[in-house]
């Protein structure tokens, strides 16, 4: 690569990352749902599990969830094909979702909020206005707000993007310290890991960023294309200062150990002069 991050960087970053009073945790279908698309009791008992590491360190965080539609698919045992019919499965599987994110958290003796968003809510002042204040309400009653593309009536969403940008976009509209994006792919790599058995992780991303985007894109496949959105999103937060991190979900106390500055995944540095030249 003509570019490499610096391992005083990598090592502030982590710092940082392990140093945030307010994180935002998105989780994919994937992290969420079995090969039937029915919801995976263990792997969301394993998120909730993480959240709560996150939690007991007196962080605040916000959970970007997708899952509805793929939950929704497992209900009624019912693929879906149009954009219409994705539409009517996410609202099929989002109750479900809710439900089981409440009884996980309930363990815990923790409470927990819906919100339903669209990229168009983020972007008007006066709705983004009431949406953050909801959620700083939320925060303070130390209640945990988990937020959904608004499937229902959102399309160009469902198409791409499948909850990255949307939570990218929060991150930074709520003054997030953290992105962490845990997916069933343990970063970013050298090619497509799900092809290619001698793709290597990228540690970290920074001023490297072009020789990234090159590389995922040329390694993208309609199964794997799903990583070009959470590395924009991941690059977009690290924009605004804050450090982002993909990493699987299925890593052993993945949050506690980013919580402890430990190394996982990719972690994009911050690149607005918080730590780069």
């Amino acid at each position: 690569m003509s570019e490499t991050v610096h391992a005083d960087e990598i090592e502030q970053a982590r710092e940082l990352a392990a140093n945030a009073e307010r994180v935002v945790v998105k989780a994919g279908t994937n992290s969420l749902t079995d090969e039937e698309s029915n919801l995976d009791d263990g792997k969301l008992e394993k998120l909730v599990d993480d959240i709560v590491s996150l939690l007991d360190h007196g962080k605040e965080v916000i959970l970007v969830s997708s899952g509805a539609i793929g939950a929704g698919k497992g209900r009624i045992d019912y693929e879906g094909g149009t954009v219409e019919e994705s539409q009517a499965l996410s609202t099929i599987g989002q109750s479900h979702l809710m439900r089981r994110y409440t009884e996980s958290f309930e363990r815990y003796d923790r409470k927990i909020a819906q919100a339903l968003l669209t990229q168009h809510d983020l972007e008007n002042p006066e709705r983004f206005t009431n949406f953050k204040n909801t959620i700083e309400t939320l925060l303070d009653w130390d209640v945990v707000p988990i937020i959904n593309e608004n499937d229902a009536i959102a399309t160009e969403e469902i198409r791409i993007g499948d909850n990255d940008m949307l939570s990218a976009s929060v991150a930074v509209g709520v003054d997030a310290d953290l992105l962490v994006t845990l997916t069933d792919v343990g970063g970013v790599y050298t090619g497509n890991p799900k092809e290619d058995e001698s793709a290597e992780l990228i540690e970290a991303v920074g001023r490297n960023y072009g020789d990234i985007e090159e590389i995922v894109e040329a390694s993208s496949t309609e199964e794997f294309g799903g990583i070009q959105t959470k590395v924009r999103g991941a690059r977009d937060v690290s924009e605004h200062g804050s450090p982002a991190i993909i990493a699987r979900s299925t890593e052993p106390d993945v949050l506690e150990k980013i919580a402890t500055a430990k190394s996982v995944g990719t972690i994009f540095v911050p690149v607005n002069g918080v730590i780069n030249d």
